[in-house]
């Protein structure tokens, strides 16, 4: 299984990408929807998730997924959002705007393994 993660902090991005190594899970890292929309172009072969964080400099997760979900390359990637955010009105727009699923930091290791074997049906 091949991920991207894009979050603006570099600590996450580092938990995250040893979290999914541990797993056996390849890992590329973003860290803003800007750059993860670049490393998304540079990806062959295509990531099987993408895992976003919200709040992010030059473009946010919202914009990042819009923009992903306006390609049919990138239809059927599944986007969880990885956020220490948890009202109920932004889950509406991130799944809105074509997010499959939501998760609340600090994640949980195993959590955050199984939920992106289950949207890949991967493992």
């Amino acid at each position: 299984m091949r991920v991207l993660a894009i979050d603006d902090s570099r600590t996450i991005r580092d938990m995250v990408r040893l979290t999914l190594e541990r797993e056996g899970i390849e890992t590329a890292v973003a860290e803003d929807g800007i750059h993860g929309i670049e490393v998304l172009d540079s990806l062959d072969p295509r990531p099987d998730a993408i895992l976003t964080d919200v709040n992010m400099p030059r473009l946010d997760g919202f914009g990042f997924i819009n923009r992903v979900r306006e390609r049919s390359e990138y239809a059927g990637i599944p986007i969880l959002v990885l956020t220490t955010e948890s009202a109920r009105e932004l889950k509406l727009k991130a799944r809105a705007a074509g997010a499959t699923g939501w998760i609340v930091k600090p994640f949980d290791p195993a959590r955050l393994v199984g939920a992106l074997r289950t949207v890949t049906g991967l493992t």
